[in-house]
């Protein structure tokens, strides 16, 4: 089991040391906070690219979609090269991590190293289910900003405001970095570039993928191809039945915390049982 940790360990430090200084055009962009192996993912650049793998399966054309989801389209290819980058330096550090525990637990029969493979397994799978975590998560932040955005919009268009400029005045005044907010800057700086209203607005429901975006970007669509003179009573509407979805978003968030504090309520329950108890019990003894 030395000799296996030891082997391990020694390919740690080769494709450490092989990858170092190498690809930080790459990983200079990312976050750490969405990234926490950001210091190693040259180790699985690596790994990646002296595989030559062809990301061309299946399973790719899946990642591809739910990172187009997150990222954008424009930046599918970049982030589905540092998704799997991410996958195979967790599993080198996954591999060093569970020889070294092998180490301390001393002889172990056959099973360890079919522990090792569900071992890997769980961690190249848990990062997909991190993105699609993800995933949810920005698709809640828009469903809760959208409303919000849209009351702004149909305000401005009532007080004679056309479409774009509403738009550019919302973005302007606003203060958040949420997904819905960023996407809505691109649009604004698609249309200064040249791009028509139309192009930009598909662009704008393409990369959000939530119904109600959907919904309020034909109704803008429709608008502009062949006019719409209750444009302004149809957007009024339908912030109505989004202040609802907003409603429900809220709820489902605070049941979801209600369920995360359920584990650490239950620990504390048996705490203090064993407070109260322990004194008793300890008397019986006597």
């Amino acid at each position: 089991m030395t000799m296996l940790f030891i082997g391990s360990l020694l390919l740690f430090l080769i494709l450490y040391w092989s990858s170092k200084g190498k690809y930080g055009e790459y990983i200079e962009p990312l976050d750490k906070k969405d990234f926490k192996l950001k210091d190693y993912l040259p180790i699985g650049f690596w790994i990646m690219q002296k595989s030559k793998y062809q990301y061309k399966s299946l399973y790719d054309r899946t990642l591809r979609l739910k990172i187009g989801e997150l990222y954008g389209v424009k930046y599918t290819e970049y982030y589905l090269w540092v998704h799997w980058a991410n996958k195979m330096t967790s599993m080198v550090l996954g591999l060093v991590l569970a020889c070294m525990i092998g180490v301390g637990w001393g002889n172990l029969d056959f099973t360890f190293p079919i522990m090792v493979l569900v071992l890997l397994g769980v961690l190249f799978f848990a990062l997909d289910q991190e993105l699609t975590k993800k995933i949810e998560k920005r698709k809640l932040s828009i469903q809760r900003d959208f409303p919000d955005f849209l009351n702004k919009l149909t305000l401005l268009l009532n007080a004679g405001m056309t479409v774009p400029a509403a738009w550019e005045r919302i973005i302007r005044e606003n203060k958040k970095n949420t997904p819905l907010y960023h996407q809505a800057d691109l649009v604004v700086e698609e249309i200064k570039n040249g791009k028509t209203q139309a192009h930009a607005f598909e662009d704008f429901a393409r990369n959000c993928r939530v119904f109600e975006i959907t919904k309020f970007v034909s109704i803008l669509i429709q608008n502009l191809r062949k006019g719409n003179g209750e444009m302004v009573l149809t957007l009024q509407g339908m912030a109505g039945e989004c202040w609802e979805l907003r409603k429900h978003v809220a709820k489902r968030l605070g049941e979801e915390a209600s369920t995360k504090l359920l584990f650490p309520m239950i620990f504390n329950f048996l705490v203090i049982v064993v407070i109260v108890a322990m004194p008793a019990l300890m008397a019986m003894r006597i």
